[in-house]
């Protein structure tokens, strides 16, 4: 932070800023996670939570529990730490990772 070389001293603010903002962010998503897997077992819904990439988290879910997914999706994500700012999520729904809309 002290360094005169100007793009070393940038490179640590830059870290300063972003390690808090980046903990924060995986901290909120792990707590979405726990509170959706909560709710597929207490509706013994089919859909499966697949994988965590970086800020996104992608399902499998059958075709009749889409609607039911979405909304349990733009319930809890947002919900899952309060903020004094509010947190936004979109949804897209596709046959596959690259089919989403």
């Amino acid at each position: 932070m002290n360094d005169r070389n100007f793009h070393i001293r940038g490179a640590g603010e830059r870290v300063a800023i972003n390690t808090p903002i980046q903990g924060t962010a995986a901290d909120i998503i792990k707590l979405a996670m726990v509170n959706i897997q909560r709710r597929l077992d207490d509706r013994n819904l089919k859909s499966l939570m697949n994988i965590q990439v970086h800020d996104e988290l992608i399902f499998d879910a059958p075709n009749d529990e889409m609607e039911e997914m979405k909304g349990i999706l733009l319930e809890l994500m947002p919900s899952s730490m309060e903020l004094a700012v509010p947190l936004k999520v979109e949804v897209k729904m596709g046959r596959s990772w690259g089919d989403m809309e």
